[in-house]
């Protein structure tokens, strides 16, 4: 049984609590009526779920037949079925307060997906291409030297969510953008570390891309929202009488 991944899960749920713990007492999510710990929770576990079945169809193993495979954890999970399926869980459960919790666990999430990868790196399995910097590492019963790529996405998403929190907490964002900024990062740290990994495909590129896009869009979306409603609501704007 492979404990890799499940370790991984372990460090990546327990930087979502620390988040989350860290927040908690400086407003986050104010009047948002969604749990974001067992929401945000819930959409990890059936995203993980999610991307594993994935995984498993495209290794030409039938779930169904052979349900032991899921939990075995053989052959890995599917990261983009994992982050779709995540989104749209937590999209269907939040749906009440969507915007609000979507803000409020934002960080969190960065945090968590930070911890994922930093879970990968202590198992020593999820290192890239050939490279000759100090910091480059082994796999065992291996002398050629690797990046630790997921080192790499790690500090960079660890990064991107301290100072998303920040920033909430002190510049008061239009609600929304902390989200769609939060799915910028992600796409962007991923994107930019995908050259390094080694894959046979050259990895998800298409969905990071799409990502930068959606998250782009997502915060125009809500700056602009947010004017529209500031002007409206001034003396003499539109509502005036």
């Amino acid at each position: 049984m492979e404990f890799s991944l499940l370790g991984a899960a372990a460090i990546g749920v327990a930087a979502f609590w620390a988040m989350l713990r860290w927040e908690a007492p400086r407003g986050n999510a104010a009047g948002c009526a969604v749990s974001l710990w067992d929401t945000g929770l819930t959409a990890a576990i059936a995203g993980l779920f999610i991307g594993r079945i994935a995984a498993m169809l495209s290794a030409g193993i039938n779930p169904l037949s052979d349900p032991g495979q899921i939990l075995l954890i053989r052959s890995g999970v599917s990261t983009p079925a994992v982050a779709i399926g995540a989104l749209g869980v937590f999209a269907l459960l939040a749906r009440s307060d969507l915007i609000a919790a979507a803000d409020g666990i934002a960080p969190a999430a960065l945090a968590g997906l930070a911890g994922w990868h930093a879970g990968c790196v202590t198992s020593n399995a999820c290192l890239g291409t050939e490279s000759d910097l100090p910091w480059a590492m082994t796999l065992p019963g291996s002398d050629i030297t690797r990046h630790p790529v997921d080192l790499y996405a790690a500090i960079g998403l660890a990064i991107a969510a301290v100072l998303l929190a920040v920033w909430k907490q002190r510049g008061r964002p239009a609600a929304g953008v902390v989200a769609g900024t939060a799915i910028l990062a992600a796409s962007a740290v991923r994107l930019a570390t995908e050259p390094l990994r080694i894959s046979l495909d050259g990895g998800p590129v298409v969905l990071y891309a799409l990502g930068i896009i959606a998250g782009m869009a997502i915060v125009g979306a809500s700056v602009i929202g947010r004017r529209r409603a500031t002007r409206t609501a001034r003396p003499g704007g539109p509502s005036a009488p």
